[in-house]
């Protein structure tokens, strides 16, 4: 498949070299970085269409929850977006940086008041690196899932823990793949059908594959996103997290530690540091 890869030396302005390649050989030194699905057309309207995912009985919680990982330490986001979680973790006090690919996401969470006690960085979380060490690493939203190759989410567990203190903690909050929901034979299945939206989701089950189909109603016109995703379980996740030099030290059904069980659509679980060097 295509890849979309940054050129940019660090220090230098794009448009010294080219910005897309279709073979491996580069004109300059990069690591490839996946494409960006969440551009200024899907920017513009993000913080609207997710208003529900923003109040505060939804991120009071998960705030609550990492500043109690994090500590008198700083915190790390991956996928940092437009700073739902970011920025209310640093009005109590957590020094934050984010990483995420979109700068169009990190202009819209620059415009926002406090934006100025969060440090974000252009790149893929998977491999971009960033000064220091932090207590804790957290990924939510099911952005696990936005790298869609299993090598990708490997090395995504390796940054977490390239960047984590000793004992620090790596947290992810992502679903529990429905396919106990699919019919034999199927491959789609629908999860929202309001007036202004209808979303479902496409199932390729030889690759691990999961395309998220969005269709907006608005104004009479009909806005149609797909990102792609890989979907992954949890167990093994605990294997990329060992592969890393983590172990689990806890998994939640929710962000108020609801019991994960059998019939839990999601989980939060809590990887721990506990292997020095490179993995």
């Amino acid at each position: 498949m295509l890849r979309r890869r940054r050129c940019e030396k660090p220090g230098q302005p794009s448009n010294i070299c080219e910005h897309w390649h279709r073979r491996r050989s580069f004109l300059c030194e990069t690591r490839a970085v996946a494409d960006d699905y969440f551009g200024e057309q899907v920017a513009e309207h993000f913080d609207e269409r997710y208003a529900h995912k923003a109040v505060p009985a939804v991120v009071d919680p998960m705030v609550a929850f990492i500043a109690d990982l994090a500590g008198p330490s700083a915190a790390l986001e991956f996928g940092v977006g437009t700073g739902r979680i970011a920025l209310p973790l640093a009005q109590r006090g957590v020094p934050v940086h984010g990483i995420d690919l979109s700068e169009a996401m990190i202009a819209r969470m620059r415009a926002k008041a406090g934006s100025d006690r969060v440090v974000a960085t252009v790149g893929d979380f998977a491999t971009t690196k960033v000064e220091g060490t932090f207590s804790v690493v957290y990924l939510v939203a099911n952005t696990i899932m936005n790298l869609t190759t299993q090598d990708e989410q490997v090395e995504c567990f390796r940054n977490a823990a390239a960047h984590l203190e000793p004992k620090g903690s790596f947290v992810i909050e992502v679903l529990v793949p429905r396919l106990q929901r699919l019919p034999p034979g199927e491959t789609f299945q629908l999860f929202n059908v309001e007036p202004t939206h209808v979303g479902f989701d496409e199932y390729d089950i030889v690759r691990q594959g999961l395309t998220s189909h969005h269709y907006w109603i608005e104004g009479g016109a009909v806005d149609v996103n797909s990102p792609p995703f890989r979907y992954v379980w949890p167990s093994e996740l605990d294997l990329m997290a060992r592969l890393a030099g983590m172990t689990l030290r806890e998994r939640w059904g929710g962000w108020e530690r609801e019991p994960f069980t059998a019939d839990s659509a999601k989980h939060v679980s809590v990887w721990e540091r506990v292997a020095t060097g490179p993995f």
